[in-house]
C-alpha cells in the first residue's frame, strides 16, 4: 500500500499541472520543487515538454543530454512565446505584480534581493507561473515595493498559476486578480485567507487540490527524488 502523500509530494504534483496541455514548449521551473513538477510533467502527461539544464543543453526527467540549446537560442524561445517559466516572488500582489528585486523603498531599501533579472521580460512574452514556499502576508501584499514581473494591470501576458505551500491560486476572473482555486488537503479556506494581505476572489465551493496517485508517488519517491530533498523544503 502506498504511503499518503506529503504536503511536498501535493505540491509536486501542483506544480506539474501548470504545464498540463503546453505541449513542446520549453520548461523553466525555479527551485527544487518546481523542476520536480516539470520532471514529473514529462514523465506523465506531457511527454512533449522540453526540460534544459539551464545552460547549452535539452535535458531529459533524469539529467540525460537531449539536444543543444545554447542560452542565446532561449532569448529566441522566450521572444516566440514557447517558454513556461514557474517563477518565484518575495512579494505578489493580487493582479500578479512580483518583487524579487528588493524590500522597502528602491531608494534605500532595507534588504536587497535577486534583482528584476528576466522577470519583465517573461510576464510580457510568455507563459509565466509562480512557486511560494511560504504563504504568508510577508509575501502576498497589497502593493509590492517593486515591480519586477508585471501583473495582469501592467500588461502581462499570460499568468497561469500561483502554486504555494497551502493552496493554488490562479487569475480566472473577469477583472484578472487572484482567486482560490484549491486547497491544499489538511488545509482550511480560512488558513489561506489569514496568509493572504489582500482579499481573493473565490468559488463558493473551493476544491482541494488532486493528491498525486500511486503512479505519481512512485515517480516522485523512486525516480525523481529518491533522497526526498522535497521534504527539507519544508522543514
Amino acid at each position: 500500500m502506498t504511503a499518503e502523500a506529503t504536503r511536498a509530494e501535493v505540491c509536486v504534483l501542483a506544480c506539474a499541472e501548470a504545464w498540463r496541455g503546453d505541449g513542446a514548449i520549453l520548461a523553466s521551473p525555479m527551485g527544487l520543487i518546481p523542476t520536480l513538477g516539470a520532471r514529473l510533467a514529462r514523465l506523465t502527461f506531457a511527454p512533449d515538454l522540453l526540460l534544459t539544464d539551464g545552460e547549452a543543453y535539452l535535458v531529459d526527467e533524469d539529467d540525460q543530454v537531449e539536444g543543444w540549446l545554447p542560452y542565446a537560442k532561449v532569448f529566441t524561445m522566450l521572444a516566440a512565446g514557447r517558454r513556461h517559466v514557474m517563477m518565484g516572488a518575495a512579494q505578489i500582489d493580487r493582479f500578479g505584480n512580483q518583487n524579487i528585486s528588493a524590500i522597502g523603498d528602491w531608494k534605500r531599501p532595507k534588504t536587497q534581493l535577486l534583482g528584476v533579472r528576466g522577470a519583465p521580460g517573461n510576464t510580457v512574452n510568455h507563459p509565466v507561473s509562480y512557486w511560494i514556499g511560504k504563504h504568508s502576508p510577508r509575501v502576498f501584499v497589497e502593493r509590492v515595493d517593486m515591480v519586477c514581473g508585471v501583473g495582469y494591470d501592467r500588461g502581462a501576458h499570460d499568468l497561469r498559476i500561483v502554486v504555494t505551500d497551502l493552496a493554488v491560486l490562479d487569475f480566472g476572473t473577469p477583472e484578472r486578480v487572484m482567486r482560490l482555486r484549491s486547497v491544499h488537503p489538511g488545509v482550511a479556506v480560512a488558513d489561506v485567507v489569514k496568509a493572504t494581505g489582500f482579499p481573493l476572489a473565490m468559488p463558493e465551493t473551493v476544491p482541494v487540490t488532486r493528491a498525486p496517485t500511486a503512479a505519481e508517488l512512485g515517480l516522485i519517491r523512486a525516480r525523481l527524488d529518491p533522497g526526498a530533498a522535497r521534504e527539507r523544503e519544508f522543514s
